[in-house]
């Protein structure tokens, strides 16, 4: 069982895990570099060194999310720099021994034509990939957003990944407050939600959890995260979640707006030692 909970990266990477250990997590997330910035980061390869030691050491994962800024639908000026942005990003996670990179889709460019961001998607994926040949993936996440706005859906992630020239280099990040948001999952779909995952083969490549309550209700379409058990996400339906044995074994990330993280990690695993 791994859970754990975003951290800071202020005392380094080495420092991040360290800190992610120390509140009972033996998994964590960070950004790898200025979470505000595309800035290219000249990185401590030592620190990144140290930090993957101690990972394997003490048998944490970690898994990395790009900087706000990043979008796979860039405007044409802004898409160099993202591509060199996402290659960094990776390249850090890598030398940090991270399962991947987590990455959201970007936004509509067109009402009109909307296939038109869906290419230009790919087209950003097969371009930061054509030039990656680590081991960490590329994480797709789902978003929050009303029902059917682009990047809410099981069905588009799945899509993605096979039309990219490079499917085996990418994975995905599944976000429990955005499928609530966007009425995906709810206590009402739970079982229809894992069925159709499970058929269309989701789960195969799905890499890590962001284990988030929600302050909204379902099909809101607002992305507002809250801890675990004070959201309108129903105790029994979170726990039910992490329960479920295609998703149990892997990392749960904490994003939830409270300095408890450590009580948190205790009811994670707590959902998950009382079997259904």
């Amino acid at each position: 069982m791994f859970a754990g909970c975003h951290v800071s990266i202020r005392e380094g990477y080495l420092g991040a895990a360290k800190v992610a250990y120390a509140l009972g997590g033996n998994a964590f997330q960070y950004f790898p570099k200025n979470p505000r910035s595309l800035t290219i980061k000249n990185f401590n390869k030592q620190d990144a060194h140290l930090c993957r030691e101690f990972c394997d050491e003490y048998k944490i994962q970690s898994v990395a999310h790009t900087p706000y800024p990043t979008s796979l639908t860039p405007s044409e000026d802004k898409r160099k720099l993202t591509v060199q942005s996402l290659i960094n990003d990776l390249e850090i996670a890598e030398a940090c021994g991270s399962i991947g990179v987590v990455v959201h889709y970007g936004s509509q460019i067109d009402a009109s034509e909307p296939l038109r961001a869906y290419e230009l998607m790919i087209s950003m994926l097969n371009e930061v990939l054509a030039h990656w040949n680590g081991k960490t993936l590329l994480l797709l996440e789902n978003v929050a957003g009303k029902p059917g706005t682009m990047g809410t859906s099981i069905e588009e992630q799945v899509q993605i990944r096979n039309l990219s020239e490079y499917p085996e280099k990418l994975g995905y990040c599944f976000d429990t407050c955005h499928a609530f948001a966007s009425g995906v999952w709810t206590e009402d779909r739970h079982k229809e939600f894992f069925e159709n995952a499970q058929e269309l083969g989701y789960f195969d490549h799905l890499k890590v959890i962001h284990f988030n309550n929600s302050r909204y209700e379902h099909s809101s379409g607002k992305d507002r995260h809250a801890g675990i058990l004070t959201g309108k996400i129903g105790s029994n339906t979170m726990a039910s979640f992490a329960r479920e044995g295609l998703v149990k074994e892997l990392p749960f990330i904490l994003e939830t707006p409270t300095e408890d993280h450590a009580q948190e990690i205790k009811e994670i695993r707590a959902f998950q030692d009382n079997e259904k």
